[in-house]
């Protein structure tokens, strides 16, 4: 018959390391694999978009100023032709205009706000139009010429446009209404990234 104090003390004894004790009902858990070639798992990119970005509401105003100017000068020009030259279809023409400028005005708000970019792993995507939609993909390594252009309008906004040249004349992209700290801001990120690939790195 086993002696109870021996009992208690063989039960009292550490359990030495890796032996599995009386409650241990499987083996122990695996340890996680390591990443292929050793590497630690690399989270995506900082400079990725999750969503499109849209240009400043005050755009608009840059827009809106743009087709007035226009618009006035053809529809003055084309009433003083008529009315000179006694020309009826240069008067209709110059309404005609007018009224077409006054329909672009009124949509420019929803114009602008079709406008935005998205910042992906290899390219830039850039979107614009309301009925007919155009996307362009500017990849950062054909980026050849960052630019920014300010007009008065823009100036006086604090706003400015961004222009990509690239290689290829189809794919050059202007992006505006930008704020300006911004536009320098995304000038100087897409500059690096455009060296970066370039240099294969």
């Amino acid at each position: 018959m086993p002696d109870p104090e021996h009992a208690a003390s063989d039960a009292s004894l550490p359990v030495a390391a890796g032996q599995p004790t009386p409650e241990t009902t499987g083996p122990p858990s695996p340890s996680p694999a390591p990443a292929p070639g050793g590497a630690a798992s690399v989270d995506a990119p900082a400079h990725v978009d999750d969503d499109w970005r849209r240009v400043s509401p005050k755009h608009v105003v840059v827009e809106v100023v743009g087709s007035v100017i226009g618009a006035g000068i053809t529809v003055a020009v084309l009433l003083v032709v008529g009315s000179w030259f006694e020309l009826w279809w240069a008067t209709w023409a110059g309404i005609a205009v007018g009224v077409i400028a006054l329909v672009s005005i009124a949509l420019e708000p929803r114009r602008v706000r079709s406008i935005g970019y998205r910042r992906r792993a290899d390219d830039l995507v850039f979107r614009r139009g309301i009925m007919f939609q155009r996307q362009v993909a500017v990849p950062y390594g054909r980026m050849q010429l960052v630019d920014i252009t300010r007009g008065p309008v823009s100036r006086a906004l604090g706003l400015a446009d961004l222009k990509f040249v690239t290689a290829a004349a189809s794919t050059a992209v202007t992006l505006p209404g930008l704020p300006l700290e911004e536009a320098e801001r995304l000038r100087d990120e897409l500059v690096a990234l455009a060296e970066t690939r370039r240099a294969g790195l």
